[in-house]
């Protein structure tokens, strides 16, 4: 097995985490290459171009570290030490100038990922970061070497320390299709199922709504389950619902339905407006119109509105003002099922913190994780990003300091 150039500490996986990861070592000085399968870099980072490239997020820092849930513990000094304010920096360093959004989520100005992508690779080419691609990564070899793939035949290397950035199980076409997790299994280390998060969930709708509105958005609404609320836009798809304010809750949901079998979301149509408000709206003189010709003057409700009403409460909705309000206010969909992972953004799963010392797999001492591929999961809003760098440069300070 022919060796590849041997640097100070072998990437494997060329994605957000990763080349974060190349970016801080190369930075103090140490050689680094990169192994990449696919045939080119950060092909999830583009696919997320795709929707402006929500970079992070800037609301206050204890509500952005809340977002992450029963890891929020564990990530939290990697986020702090690569905060959302260092990563809009970063980004301004490259010379993509960033903006918050009304949500406050924040992007690059040129909402796309293609320029920051481009200006990134240059600086790591200009500091020697060695980038192969088409090189996949297939274990270690007898003599404990990490051992390759390549278009030329299998190639091997043995680095002072490994830093792995795979990435998680659903999104196989750009790259990151778990195959990874038998190879760490093998050696030892713990690792959880790959489930779907931030995905879309199954509602029975009748045939009649189904043909009518899949598709349709579901503007401004309020999503609440089990005392969680989740304030956004949706979609009415063919199969059920998706959609920002579902994916906030996607993983309270998901586990809800996985374990009882279904779930109900209580849909507020009207958020902005009160009770009391929509009620006196709805007991004006209504004269001769439709009760939907009504509901949209009074309540200013659209087509697929008045439609998942009738979904949620059925075809004969109350008639009295103060009930009709209600039910309006109050919408329950039951959700049957959960989208698997090909439907899903992101994924929960992976390597189990408990493998750790830090980032550094106890199995294998001097191979470091960072990542998607560690079992953490996080609303869409910046979150997911946000950690895939920073625990790309808390891998690195640590090779760092190891290496030291």
């Amino acid at each position: 097995m022919t060796e590849l150039q041997t640097p100070d500490v072998a990437i494997i996986g060329g994605g957000p985490a990763g080349l974060m990861a190349a970016e801080t070592l190369s930075g103090a000085g140490l050689s680094t290459a990169v192994f990449e399968r696919m045939p080119t870099l950060g092909r999830k980072f583009l696919m997320a171009g795709r929707g402006g490239l929500n970079l992070t997020h800037s609301e206050d820092f204890e509500a952005f570290v809340g977002r992450y849930g029963e890891a929020a513990p564990t990530l939290r000094p990697m986020l702090e030490a690569f905060t959302p304010a260092d990563l809009v920096a970063w980004a301004e360093g490259l010379g993509q100038a960033t903006f918050v959004g009304s949500s406050g989520r924040v992007f690059p100005k040129a909402l796309k990922a293609s320029p920051l992508l481009r200006a990134w690779i240059a600086r790591l080419e200009g500091r020697g970061v060695a980038l192969n691609l088409r090189t996949s990564w297939t274990g270690w070899n007898a003599a404990g070497d990490l051992a390759f793939a390549t278009p030329d035949g299998p190639r091997a290397v043995r680095p002072r320390a490994t830093i792995l950035a795979l990435g998680g199980a659903n999104w196989a076409r750009l790259g990151s299709d778990g195959a990874w997790a038998p190879l760490l299994a093998a050696r030892g280390a713990a690792t959880a199922p790959f489930r779907p998060a931030n995905v879309g969930f199954t509602v029975a709708w009748t045939q009649v709504f189904r043909e009518r509105f899949a598709g349709s958005p579901l503007k401004n609404v309020a999503l609440g389950f089990e005392g969680r609320v989740s304030r956004g836009d949706a979609l009415a798809a063919g199969y059920g619902l998706e959609g920002g304010a579902v994916y906030a809750l996607s993983a309270a949901l998901r586990d809800a339905v996985e374990a009882r079998g279904s779930a109900t979301l209580e849909i507020d149509l009207r958020p902005d407006v009160s009770l009391a408000q929509l009620t006196a709206r709805l007991a004006r003189p209504r004269g001769g119109q439709s009760l939907s010709s009504w509901l949209r003057k009074a309540a200013h409700l659209s087509p697929v509105e008045i439609g998942l009403l009738r979904e949620a409460h059925g075809v004969a909705l109350p008639v009295a003002p103060d009930a009709l309000a209600a039910a309006i206010k109050a919408a329950p969909i039951a959700l049957t099922g959960v989208q698997g992972l090909e439907r899903a953004i992101s994924c929960a799963g992976g390597l189990s913190f408990a493998a750790l010392d830090g980032l550094e797999l106890k199995a294998a001492p001097g191979v470091f994780v960072a990542g998607e591929m560690l079992d953490w999961e996080a609303p869409t809003g910046g979150y997911l990003l946000q950690a895939c760098f920073a625990t790309g440069v808390a891998a690195a300070r640590a090779v760092t300091a190891k290496l030291s």
